[in-house]
C-alpha cells in the first residue's frame, strides 16, 4: 500500500519578522534569477512575505496551509507587469522553505 506523504510542519516561529525578511530577500533573489529582474519583483516578494509573516504570527506552521494562504491572498495582486502569477510565487516560497529545512524538494526527503 502506498503511504501518503506526511505534511511538512515548520518549527514554531521564534521571530516571524526575521523569517519574513529572510523570505522576502530569498524570494526576490529567486524572482530576479528566473527571468529578467523587474521592479515589480520587489512588490511581489514584499507582499508574499507580509502574508507569510501574518500567517506565522497567527500560529500557522503547516507548509500546505501557508502556501494556500499565499495563493489565495496573492489573487488580488496585479501581476500584469510580471512574468509571474500567484501560483509561481507560492511554489517558489514552498521551494525556498523546503530548502531552508534541508528537505529535497524533488523527492520529498
Amino acid at each position: 500500500m502506498i503511504e501518503p506523504i506526511p505534511n511538512i510542519v515548520l518549527p514554531p516561529a521564534q521571530n516571524p519578522e526575521q523569517e519574513g525578511v529572510w523570505l522576502r530577500d530569498a524570494l526576490l533573489d529567486w524572482l530576479n534569477q528566473e527571468f529578467l529582474p523587474e521592479q515589480v519583483n520587489e512588490q511581489i516578494a514584499s507582499r508574499a512575505a507580509q502574508i507569510f509573516v501574518r500567517q506565522r504570527m497567527e500560529g500557522e506552521s503547516d507548509l500546505i496551509s501557508l502556501v494556500m494562504a499565499i495563493v489565495t491572498e496573492m489573487e488580488a495582486f496585479d501581476f500584469s507587469n510580471s512574468f509571474y502569477g500567484q501560483f509561481a510565487v507560492a511554489n517558489a516560497v514552498s521551494e525556498l522553505l523546503l530548502s531552508s529545512l534541508g528537505i529535497d524538494r524533488c523527492c520529498g526527503q
